[in-house]
This record gives C-alpha cells, structure tokens and sequence, in this order.
C-alpha cells in the first residue's frame, strides 16, 4: 500500500506536468528543412539500439500534438515540458533559421496556452545537430558558442509567452554515457573528449543563460540535472571512497560549477584531464539561476573498481528489492533525500521536479483498456517523498511526470513504456493508462484542496 501524499505541502500554485523530448516523440525526421542529429546517426547505425529502432516516426507528434494536448487535457496538468530540436530550428547548427521548423513551437506554444497549460521548453535534450558534430561537437568550445545563439533565437521567438525555460537536460548522460561509455550518442568511449564534452556542455549552458535573459527579461532559467543518492556496496573504506567519487561523477561535478564552486578538485584529479579552461568561464557557468530541475529514477550502489576506467566505480546490483522492467531499483527516499541536499547542500531557491517515473511491460485488455498497479504505485511513493520533502522546507514547485506518451526509449528503442499514455506504435492509437487516470485524480484533489482553502 502507497503512503497517502501531503498534497497539503504542496503550494496552490504548484505545476502538475508531463514532459517529453523531440527525438523520442515528434519523428519527422526529414520533414519541412529539419537536418539529422547525432541521434539520427547513431540510431541508424545498426546494433546500437534495440530492434534497430529508430525515431523517424516514433508518436508521430509533429502531426498528432492537437491530439496530445487534449490528453494533456484529459490528465488535468497545468504544464508541459517539451524540448526544442536544434537541427529543426537552426538545419546547419549556426545561422539560417528555418522558419517552418520555428514556427512548429510557436503553433504549440499557443495551443498550449490557449489550453491553459503552461509551457517548460528544455533548449538542448541531447540532439545536437550532426553538422555540429562533424566539427567536433561538444569537445569543442564551438559548440558551447552554437548553443548560445541557438537559444538567442528560440528564445527571442517564443520568449514572449514562454517563461520557464531550461538550458539543458541531463548534461552527464550526453557527457558520460555518449563520449565514455559509448551507449547514447554519439557514440564515443574516450575519458578525454567525455571530460571536454562535460565542461563546454556547461560552458554551453552559462552562455544560454545570458544569452536568453538578453532575448527574454522575463525568462526564468533553470538547468536539469539527473541524480542519485548515493551508497557505498559494504563499509570497507575502498567502497566508502568509490562512493565519494561516484558522488562526484554523477552529482557534484554537474552541481558544484553552476553554484560558483568550479569543478570538484577531487574528480579532477580522479579524471587525470585539463580542463580547457579560459578566464571568465567558471563566471559564466555560474549565472545566477531561478530554478533547479531534478530528475531522479534510481539510487547507485557502488564499489571499488582500481581497474576499471575513471572514476573507477563499478555499479552493485542489490537482489531482493522492488525493481522496474528497467531493471531500476526503486527507491522513493532517494528523491525526498535529494530535494533536501539541493536545498540544504546548494540554497536552491525552487526546485522542479523534472523527471520521474517507471517502465513496466503493459498488458492491454480486451476491453482496450491498460491497467498498471506497479506504475501507479511507483508514482503515488515518489509523489509522497515529494510532498515530504516540500514539508520539510524543500521549495518544491512544480512536478513533470516522465513521460507523457510511451516513446523511443534511447538505446532501448520501443522496448521499454514510461508512459502515462500507451502508445501503439502500428497505428498511433493513444490510450491513457491507469497511472494516467490516477495522476489525474492526485491533480485533481490538489487542486480542489486549494480551492477549499481559498
């Protein structure tokens, strides 16, 4: 049985979301002067996706979103976190704007809001266009220069309407998994050029967030991170330092810079790399923030690894606790723990949460209908860790379940469902879930709670 969620601590103008990403859900691929991304490229490539999947097609939803924001509709939400695909707004990654490819989120961006569903528009969800990187991509400082006049131009575009704004999501998945270990695009497995990546992928994200205050006054800029809590495998002080330094990978070396503390000495020293380093660019990655954007799935367990690559870490698989069909250890304290150490650790001013959820295999009825007590449940604990943290003084301000459709799933292809709605890919049939219908009626018992209170 889930603990009942305090939608008591939760603020009568908190947003109950959903989020996407282009790659995973708009397909048309080719259409109206869009060019490939690194995720075109790598998806095409055969053996690295499940199935040989690919997101040419994948919900269709350059041409299906009318239908989409009337599901959004149907959940109750109030927000909607979507990103912008670069190669469809800028085709060569610098100068000619491809006005038919901005002018797809303007429509959106006003059905959204003549919905009354506020939009989040993430800038960079990992599909840099594949001009860029045939020059390089984001080991080179160029790309940090791209993104910034990139976001100059979507923001001065929809800027007027749109005010949540987010640089970048999960730079550590682009950094780590797509230049170290080789699973995400684009594909590459070398601790230098991942190191590179890393720090002009913030460097990228200090010179949008400028960039966009010039084009937007009234933006509000957050950047989106994915964290874990944190745990040594035993208490051998081996893996108690495998942990600080697992720590440092996934958490404080994404943290620590965009708060003015530069990058950790320590991981520095674990990643053996220069960092390339000009005056003024700690400045710049540190602009102030407005908000914090947490995604958050799984805790890591962790031991000593002296001879595997940096940061010599090797993941533990614990046996006998509750997983998901991503084989995730579920953990809902972790997220209650992070929101904390965001407002404790770093004096975040507000946090969204960005990001949650869980894939599970569905079954559809007979009757049409997908019923899906594991996912629900998962939603109900984490949504109750939120409104924990949130009474403990977190100030929690908004949560995007992860995901509003079924979509392509990265390396994963169509394999795995996050979804509140079900997808069928063969004929694009929606069917909202029960978790859907659930996360429905916890919006609408929020919302209820604070019209009583007024």
């Amino acid at each position: 049985m889930s603990e009942p969620i305090d939608l008591a601590a939760l603020p009568h103008d908190f947003l109950w979301g959903t989020a996407t990403s282009a790659y995973q859900i708009e397909g048309a691929v080719a259409e109206d002067g869009r060019s490939p991304s690194i995720w075109d490229t790598f998806s095409h490539t055969p053996g690295r996706i499940d199935n040989d999947d690919h997101g040419d097609v994948a919900c269709d939803h350059y041409h299906r979103w009318p239908e989409d924001i009337g599901l959004m509709r149907r959940l109750g939400v109030n927000a909607y976190r979507l990103s912008v695909a670069w190669p469809r707004v800028m085709p060569e990654g610098n100068g000619p704007v491809n006005a038919k490819g901005l002018a797809f989120y303007d429509r959106l961006t006003d059905a959204l809001l003549d919905a009354g569903i506020t939009p989040s528009v993430t800038l960079y969800h990992w599909d840099l266009p594949q001009v860029l990187q045939d020059r390089g991509g984001w080991p080179e400082r160029e790309t940090a220069e791209r993104f910034a006049a990139y976001a100059s131009v979507v923001a001065e575009r929809l800027g007027d309407r749109v005010k949540h704004w987010a640089t970048l999501n999960e730079p550590s998945c682009s950094a780590w998994i797509g230049h170290l270990e080789g699973r995400m695009a684009p594909g590459l497995t070398d601790l230098t050029a991942a190191v590179r990546a890393s720090y002009h992928l913030l460097l990228g994200h200090g010179l949008a967030t400028q960039a966009i205050r010039v084009a937007a006054p009234g933006a509000r800029i957050g950047i989106v991170n994915n964290l874990s809590t944190v745990h040594p495998a035993t208490d051998r002080p081996e893996d108690v330092a495998a942990a600080r330094r697992h720590d440092g990978h996934v958490n404080r070396w994404w943290l620590d810079p965009v708060h003015g503390r530069g990058f950790p000495a320590d991981m520095v020293e674990t990643y053996g790399v220069e960092l390339p380093e000009k005056p003024g660019d700690l400045d710049t990655i540190a602009a102030p923030l407005d908000w914090l954007g947490l995604n958050y799935y799984f805790p890591a367990y962790v031991t000593d690894d002296p001879e595997g690559p940096a940061p010599h870490v090797r993941s533990v698989r614990r046996e006998d606790v509750p997983r998901t069909g991503m084989d995730w250890e579920i953990d809902a304290g972790g997220i209650e723990a992070l929101l904390l150490r965001l407002t404790d650790e770093y004096a975040a001013r507000k946090i969204y949460v960005t990001e949650n959820g869980s894939a599970y295999p569905d079954l559809v009825t007979p009757d049409g209908t997908i019923d899906d007590p594991e996912r629900q449940d998962y939603l109900e604990r984490h949504l109750a860790a939120c409104a924990s943290a949130a009474r403990k003084g977190a100030p929690l301000a908004g949560y995007f379940a992860w995901s509003l459709l079924d979509n392509f799933e990265w390396a994963y292809g169509y394999t795995k469902r996050f979804g509140l709605v079900h997808v069928d890919y063969g004929t694009q049939a929606r069917t909202i879930k029960g978790s859907g219908h659930r996360y429905a009626d916890i919006v609408r018992r929020h919302r209820n709670q604070g019209r009583r209170a007024a």
